[in-house]
């Protein structure tokens, strides 16, 4: 049985297609190589021991550079990590006051909009002295004839089911038998007569 070192079967793996090596592998090799280098008093020993006695205050600081600077990295990611850490915690406690902002505007709008009402001050029915009525909510005036008048805009109130519109572009009012022509002549039905439209 042949065994395959570490540092091999990478080699192997770093030998396929550009599509298939991956920052995961680079990081492997990196940890690898620097697992085979101790920094700090343990590298120096262990140089020492390797170059059969020989240790330097030379290798002990270039271990050393190297010990810094891998630690240097550790913490430069936990600072990043903490600072993106925080800056998320920020932002969900702005977005919970300005929800909360948000909710009390709403409600003091909504408690100021109950507060003032329109109110009708006429009596909601009057009748007028000539057999007239006025109906003060809905805004309509009915004759003794029974015609009712819109008293916003002056028009004849007409219930929609009771026109028969006709080709001719006149139509007819069927609940007070009243055909009314395209040149805005009244004509009743039953009788024939023109009907006076200036009362």
């Amino acid at each position: 049985m042949v065994g395959i070192s570490a540092a091999a079967s990478l080699r192997y793996i770093s030998q396929g297609t550009a599509s298939s090596k991956s920052d995961w592998l680079s990081s492997a090799q990196a940890a690898i190589k620097a697992s085979q280098n101790q920094a700090g008093i343990m590298g120096a020993l262990t140089s020492l021991s390797r170059t059969g006695g020989r240790g330097s205050i030379g290798s002990f600081l270039s271990s050393s550079k190297t010990f810094a600077g891998n630690f240097a990295t550790i913490a430069q990611s936990s600072v990043t990590s903490y600072g993106s850490y925080y800056a998320q915690l920020a932002n969900q406690n702005q977005q919970k006051a300005a929800k909360a902002a948000l909710k009390k505007a709403l409600q003091a709008l909504s408690a100021s909009q109950n507060k003032v009402k329109p109110k009708n001050t006429l009596p909601s029915f009057m009748y007028l002295g000539n057999g007239q009525t006025l109906d003060t909510d809905k805004g309509i005036l009915t004759r003794q004839d029974g015609t009712q008048i819109d008293i916003t805009t002056g028009a004849e109130v007409v219930n929609p089911a009771d026109i028969v519109q006709m080709g001719n572009g006149s139509y007819l009012n069927t609940a007070t038998n009243i055909m009314t022509l395209s040149d805005g002549t009244k004509v009743d039905t039953v009788t024939g007569l023109k009907v006076d439209t200036s009362a």
